[in-house]
């Protein structure tokens, strides 16, 4: 029998094996490590339906034709949500019973087990459709029911979420503060990258010199460059202190904003220099032809036709910056790495996964956003041709 889906086949192995893995582990307080629980501890049905479930992907597999994608995408899904309606109801059964400092937190079984159905999840709508937009579409409605069921209260005995809950204030001040970062760095980078790239593109025999530099800077590691530029900023605010009554200073969001957006430059000053670069000569000859001057070309010829690699250099920036800005933490500019360092010095998982999620669906919610865009943009340009 031929196997039309390796992936799926692989991915369904791999949630069979996991399920040997411990689902949850459950721990007097938010300190100790734990007792590590599988499946059959919590529900052993669950177990037999999970089982089940993967041997039943795992055929999906081996059936042509776009009905077995769809039929293994409404699976995945199904296994996906299953999964968290088992981890909330055993977070609660246990909380029922042992005492309010006792913790129940999601087993490395869980979290692999996740992550494979999201990887089948993306595998089969990358197969089932080429168009990004119903991608896009087909990868956000995974999240509806399992938004709704943190928003309601479900995973309220989860220990990730009684720490939040314990760090409320705390979290929100992290992410407006990762938020700022991120879009600050944005917009300082785009004010100097877009110059710099067009003046590349004009005068060529600046851009061996331009990007040595930028290359020399992107070598440079985080933590090293955010540490050089404390002593300067310090020394400038000793020497202008009006620069203090505008909040620079040798540590916090100054150093960290410099040094983000110096590594943002390399990645978009290229993009702008490939984005006008790969303009066909054909059509600025065109809008020669139809008596356009140079700045009516520029706007209305080459930059719809370089936005789209230029977003997708931005696309790279916006994802590395936020990141990055969890390092930024170091020299005192908060964010979600002020939550992942603390949680590492008290040795409390759940506070260092508080930083880290978040830090992770900003980024894929950042990525999605700019594919989706970049998406838009050429379907459009491809209407116009």
């Amino acid at each position: 029998m031929r196997c039309h889906n390796r992936v799926l086949l692989l991915l369904a192995i791999l949630l069979a094996a996991a399920l040997l893995l411990p689902f949850v582990n459950y721990a007097p307080n938010r300190l100790v490590s734990g007792t590590p629980m599988g499946v059959s501890a919590l529900l052993p049905q669950a177990l037999y339906g999970l089982i089940a479930a993967a041997l039943w992907l795992a055929a999906l597999s081996f059936m042509p034709g776009r009905g077995a994608l769809v039929a293994g995408l409404i699976s995945t899904e199904s296994v996906f949500i299953a999964l968290l309606l088992l981890a909330g109801n055993g977070a609660t059964h246990l909380a029922q019973q042992g005492s309010t400092l006792a913790r129940t937190s999601p087993g490395s079984g869980l979290w692999l087990m996740l992550a494979l159905a999201l990887l089948m999840m993306s595998d089969l709508i990358n197969r089932l459709t080429t168009k990004p937009l119903w991608r896009w579409l087909l990868l956000a409605q995974l999240w509806m029911v399992p938004l709704w069921l943190l928003f309601s209260g479900y995973f309220h005995d989860i220990s990730l979420l009684k720490e939040y809950v314990n760090r409320q204030d705390i979290f929100n001040d992290a992410f407006a503060r990762h938020l700022t970062l991120l879009l600050s760095t944005l917009g300082i980078a785009l004010l100097i990258g877009i110059p710099l790239g067009l003046y590349c593109h004009r005068y060529a025999r600046v851009q061996p010199t331009v990007f040595s530099i930028l290359n020399v800077i992107q070598t440079v590691p985080s933590i090293a460059l955010f540490g050089l530029l404390i002593a300067p900023l310090a020394g400038l605010v000793t020497l202008f202190p009006w620069l203090g009554e505008l909040g620079i200073s040798g540590i916090g969001m100054a150093p960290a904003l410099i040094a983000l957006v110096l590594y943002a430059l390399l990645p978009l000053v290229r993009g702008v220099v490939a984005g006008l670069a790969q303009v066909p000569e054909n059509v600025l000859e065109s809008a020669r032809g139809m008596g356009m001057s140079d700045r009516q070309r520029f706007f209305k010829a080459e930059v719809p036709l370089a936005l789209p690699v230029l977003l997708r250099s931005l696309r790279v920036v916006a994802v590395q910056t936020v990141g990055m800005a969890v390092i930024a933490a170091l020299i005192g500019a908060g964010g979600f790495g002020a939550l992942v360092f603390q949680g590492l010095l008290s040795s409390a998982l759940d506070l260092v996964l508080l930083g880290v999620i978040p830090v992770i669906a900003m980024a894929v919610a950042v990525d999605g956003l700019f594919n989706l865009l970049i998406a838009a943009l050429e379907a459009q340009r491809h209407d116009r041709i």
